[in-house]
C-alpha cells in the first residue's frame, strides 16, 4: 500500500510506500511493484510502479470522494526517497500510458 499526501496526483505530489520487505534497498533500486494507492480522502486505486529507462506509476481510473472522475494516468517518478521504514516516491509531469499488456 501507498499513503498520497493529497486527494490526487500531480507533479510535486507525494506517496509512500509501506510494509515494503527491504525498504533500503528498493529505494537504492526500484523494482516493478504493484501498488495500491490510498488517498487523503479515504478513496483509492490500484496502480502499477514500472521500470526501465524512466520508471512510472501508471494509476487506474477512479473517482475522489468529491466525485471527480480520473481518468487512467501514468506519471514519471522523480526520485525515491528512504523515510524511517518507508520508501518516498516524488511524482514528476505525467507520462504516456504503456501500451495494454506491456510489462517491464
Amino acid at each position: 500500500m501507498a499513503l498520497c499526501s493529497h486527494t490526487h496526483l500531480f507533479p510535486g505530489a507525494r506517496c509512500r510506500l509501506q510494509g515494503l520487505p527491504h525498504p533500503e534497498a528498493f529505494a537504492a533500486a526500484p523494482e516493478p511493484l504493484d501498488v495500491y494507492l490510498r488517498f487523503s480522502d479515504g478513496t483509492a486505486a490500484a496502480a502499477e510502479l514500472r521500470t526501465g529507462d524512466v520508471t512510472t506509476l501508471t494509476v487506474a481510473a477512479h473517482t475522489t470522494a468529491a466525485g471527480t472522475p480520473l481518468d487512467e494516468n501514468a506519471w514519471v517518478v522523480k526520485g525515491f526517497t528512504l523515510q524511517q521504514e518507508e520508501v518516498e516516491l516524488a511524482i514528476g509531469a505525467r507520462s504516456p500510458l504503456p501500451p495494454p499488456g506491456t510489462a517491464e
